[in-house]
């Protein structure tokens, strides 16, 4: 397990945003559907003959919109699975990692999703006695070191 779990993990929580933003702009039609009018020319109750005015929901378009909302749901449902046994193969990765220091950024960044700048102000808050501050560069920098010391690792079997 490597960093490619930590990228797959956020890139899949993205696509299930993505999967509900659609799931929403659907339901949002779906409540208010367009409503279509045209007029035709024929006769009408009381017998006369005249423009009449048809008004209503394109039914073939309300439908295709509706059977669309039903295949996102399933295909929510499925990233929702995927996503919680990747969170948990994430999880015990970070565990791994020997220095809370880093599996404390790591859970911030990877599995919240914070930004780096983000990170550093939570590591301030929690270490606000740390004697150098914690800066997005600095963050950055301990993940890159980290994954290039446990590839260099990996490649000499240590």
């Amino acid at each position: 397990m490597d960093k490619d779990v930590l990228i797959q993990y956020c890139e899949i929580r993205e696509e299930i945003k993505d999967i509900r933003r659609r799931i929403g702009e659907l339901d949002k039609f779906l409540s208010h559907p367009p409503i279509v009018s045209d007029t035709v020319k024929g006769s009408r109750r009381d017998g006369t003959i005249g423009p009449i005015k048809i008004t209503g929901i394109p039914d073939p378009l309300y439908h295709r919109k509706e059977w669309q909302r039903d295949i996102y749901r399933k295909i929510l449902q499925d990233k929702e699975a995927e996503l919680l046994a990747l969170a948990c193969e994430t999880e015990k990765y970070i565990e791994s990692i020997p220095k809370a220091e880093l599996r404390i950024m790591f859970r911030l960044y990877y599995l919240d999703g914070l930004t780096w700048v983000q990170v550093a102000h939570r590591m301030n808050s929690m270490f606000p006695h740390r004697r150098i501050k914690y800066t997005e560069d600095n963050c950055w920098r301990k993940n890159q070191r980290y994954f290039e010391n446990v590839g260099s690792c990996r490649d000499e079997t240590c």
